[in-house]
């Protein structure tokens, strides 16, 4: 029987050097695989004792940015339900990372900022968080590494719901 043909080293898994067995052309597959890299970047940043889980770091990013924005809001950007975000937004609020303020038309809507503790410790943790996924693409050019996050928000933006 003969053998089949030893596949290029780009067609291998990193590490591994596993076939990818077709699924080189297979976006979720490589999204997968790039997300390996990030969360590893995302741990060594923050570490275990992790002043910030990935969730809160992107719920105070999204806070930062957008203030008074609403729980629903957060809960729809994030795709996960409106008791699930309340859990998180509880402990951070415990952790005097942000406030929360009744609002003044519909009492049962919370706004939401950040507060200077959350802003310090979101703007270290950003910093980090840049700077080693700078270094852990230093593969990519600068062009390269914009054209990958702009084509990675384009496939976002489809979302459905």
């Amino acid at each position: 029987m003969p053998r089949k043909p030893i596949p290029a080293d780009d067609d291998r898994t990193p590490h591994a050097r596993l076939t990818e067995a077709g699924m080189r052309g297979i976006l979720g597959y490589q999204l997968a695989q790039a997300a390996i890299v990030t969360d590893q970047v995302f741990h060594e940043a923050l570490g275990t004792e992790g002043a910030l889980r990935r969730v809160e770091f992107t719920i105070l990013a999204l806070v930062q940015g957008n203030p008074d924005v609403t729980a629903r809001q957060l809960a729809r950007a994030l795709a996960v339900t409106p008791p699930n975000i309340t859990l998180w937004l509880d402990r951070m609020a415990l952790r005097g990372l942000i406030t929360r303020t009744r609002g003044t038309n519909d009492a049962r809507l919370q706004h939401l900022r950040i507060t200077r503790q959350g802003l310090a410790l979101l703007e270290g943790a950003m910093k980090r968080v840049h700077d080693g996924e700078q270094a852990a693409l230093a593969a990519l050019s600068a062009a390269e590494r914009a054209m990958l996050i702009e084509l990675l928000h384009k496939a976002a933006m489809t979302r459905k719901r």
